[in-house]
C-alpha cells in the first residue's frame, strides 16, 4: 500500500481531487486530499496573513498527525512550491515527490521567480481595495477554459469551490537548504492543452537533484487534469507509487 498525499494549488481545494481519491483507494491505497488553510471547509480563515509557510505547516502537520511514511508527495501548480518546503522539513518521510503541471523552485524562489507572470497577479492584488485577495483566473475561451476545464458542468463544480489566493502565498520563499531533499525521486506531469499565455513553464533539467535521469510525462488535457482526466491521472500516480 502506497500512501498518496495529494496537494492541490492556488484558488482551489482538496475537492478538486474527488475524481482522483476513490480510482487509487480502490487501488488499495491510502489517498489523503486536504484543504488548505483558507480554502474549502477553512475559507472562513482566508486573511492576508496566510502564507507559503501556512501551507507548509498544514501538510508538515498532516504527516507528523497521521505518522504518515513513505509518502507519495503531489503538489498541483502553486502546490509545487508547497511540497517542496515541506519535503525539505520532513525528508526522511517523503518517497516522492510529484510535481502536477506545478511549479518547480529552486532554494530561496518565490512563485513570482518561477513564473515570473505571477508578478502581475501580485501587482494587481496589491492595488486593489483589498490589498492582498488574488481572484482565481478568468475564465478563457476553449481550449483554455477555466484553469483547462472547458465542459459546462465541470466549469461550475469547479466555480463551486474557488476562493480568493492571498498575496503572501506568492511573495514567500520556499525553503530547499536540507541536503537530505535532493535525494527524493521527482517526477513531473506536464498538461499540454491550453496553456494560456504567459504561462510558460521551466524546462525539465535532464537529472534529477539526486542524478537519476528526470521522468517527466505528459497528459493531453488543460492545466486541472484531475477534473478533465482522473483515470489518466492515475494510472501515471499508479506508476510512481
Amino acid at each position: 500500500m502506497t500512501t498518496y498525499l495529494l496537494v492541490h494549488g492556488a484558488w482551489h481545494s482538496g475537492q478538486c481531487w474527488e475524481r482522483v481519491v476513490p480510482l487509487l483507494a480502490s487501488a488499495g491505497h491510502r489517498v489523503l486530499a486536504p484543504s488548505l488553510t483558507g480554502y474549502g471547509d477553512t475559507a472562513h480563515l482566508l486573511s492576508r496573513d496566510i502564507g507559503l509557510d501556512t501551507h507548509v505547516d498544514d501538510i508538515v502537520g498532516l504527516i507528523a498527525a497521521q505518522d504518515l511514511a513513505e509518502v507519495v508527495l503531489v503538489g498541483h501548480s502553486y502546490a509545487g512550491l508547497v511540497i517542496s518546503s515541506a519535503a525539505n522539513r520532513v525528508p526522511d518521510r517523503i518517497a516522492r515527490l510529484v510535481y502536477l503541471d506545478a511549479m518547480v523552485p529552486e532554494d530561496g524562489e518565490s512563485a513570482a521567480d518561477v513564473l515570473p507572470v505571477t508578478q502581475d497577479l501580485i501587482d494587481h492584488a496589491e492595488k486593489s481595495e483589498s490589498g492582498w485577495r488574488v481572484p482565481p483566473l478568468p475564465e478563457m475561451p476553449p481550449p483554455a477554459g477555466l484553469f483547462g476545464v472547458t465542459d459546462p458542468a465541470d466549469v461550475a463544480w469547479l466555480r463551486s469551490m474557488l476562493s480568493d489566493h492571498p498575496v503572501r502565498c506568492l511573495r514567500q520563499p520556499v525553503r530547499l537548504d536540507n541536503p537530505a531533499v535532493r535525494a527524493i525521486p521527482r517526477t513531473h506531469i506536464h498538461c499540454v492543452t491550453g496553456k494560456p499565455e504567459g504561462f510558460a513553464r521551466r524546462p525539465v533539467p535532464a537529472l534529477q537533484p539526486n542524478g537519476a535521469p528526470a521522468q517527466v510525462w505528459e497528459l493531453e488535457t488543460g492545466h486541472d487534469c484531475m477534473i478533465t482526466m482522473p483515470a489518466e491521472l492515475t494510472e501515471l500516480l499508479l506508476r510512481v507509487g
